[in-house]
């Protein structure tokens, strides 16, 4: 079996946000692999372990991803692909081209990847890739089970589960729960620094500027304003009703 897992590089979740001239400052910041790819590379492993076959993670992004590759690596995976892309401005739209770009030439029989990034939280680049390749998708799941070449997956929808039967290949998001990633051992570490690491640039795929040219521009960004200390209103329900009002319009904006 064929398994590629979509990875992105992230903010560590407990850094504090800087916005300077309207753009995140990542000075001294860390970055770790996606919280939420974590689960689809464990999947990953767990699929190879029972159906065997190769992993290869995939991640588009400057030079510094490679460090969340070989997390993956370090993690179990066999190969990494690394197609940079810095300093051009990208969306999902450029990320998924890219990406399909790159499966289009691969015999892939599961690809995999996170549920939401925790930086932009779009959600959007494996539904695309899945568009993009002409191939099922389906996206939160809780659980998978591979029986030749169809899938039987659970996934959450907004509090219920569904259950849904999948003709492989197939693209699947990991939602929370779907198993616990385990930690990248010191031998795994030192075995990762061996494991094939390919860089590819989008000319390589067939691609020119204009293709992955990004349709979406953000033109503002800001910090949520501060939250202010909670107020105890007096009187009875009443004078407590036509206060709240008064104050949700003056103060919140919010009727």
């Amino acid at each position: 079996m064929n398994i590629f897992v979509l990875l992105k590089q992230t903010f560590d979740t407990e850094e504090k946000i800087v916005i300077e001239n309207g753009k995140i400052s990542d000075d001294g910041v860390k970055y770790v692999m996606n919280p939420y790819d974590e689960y689809a590379v464990e999947e990953a492993l767990l699929q190879r372990d029972q159906h065997g076959g190769k992993i290869t993670v995939v991640g588009v992004g400057p030079d510094r991803t490679a460090e969340a590759l070989r997390t993956a690596l370090a993690m179990g995976a066999d190969e990494a692909v690394l197609i940079n892309h810095d300093g051009a401005e990208a969306d999902e739209y450029t990320i998924s081209r890219l990406l399909a770009a790159y499966l289009g030439q691969q015999s892939y029989d599961l690809i995999l990847g996170g549920n939401f990034s925790v930086d932009s939280g779009g959600g959007q680049v494996a539904v695309r890739v899945a568009r993009l390749l002409d191939i099922p998708h389906t996206s939160s799941i809780t659980k998978l089970t591979i029986n030749g070449q169809q899938a039987m997956v659970q996934r959450d929808a907004e509090g219920d589960t569904e259950t849904l039967e999948v003709a492989l290949p197939a693209v699947f998001t990991a939602q929370q729960g779907l198993n616990e990633p385990r930690y990248p051992s010191l031998p795994g570490i030192m075995k990762a620094k061996k494991k094939p690491f390919q860089q590819l640039a989008s000319s390589e795929l067939g691609l020119n500027g204009s293709d992955t040219e990004a349709k979406t521009t953000r033109v503002s960004l800001s910090l949520p304003p501060q939250r202010q200390a909670g107020r105890i209103l007096q009187g009875d329900y009443a004078q407590q009703a036509v206060e709240l009002v008064h104050l949700l319009r003056t103060e919140a904006k919010l009727i």
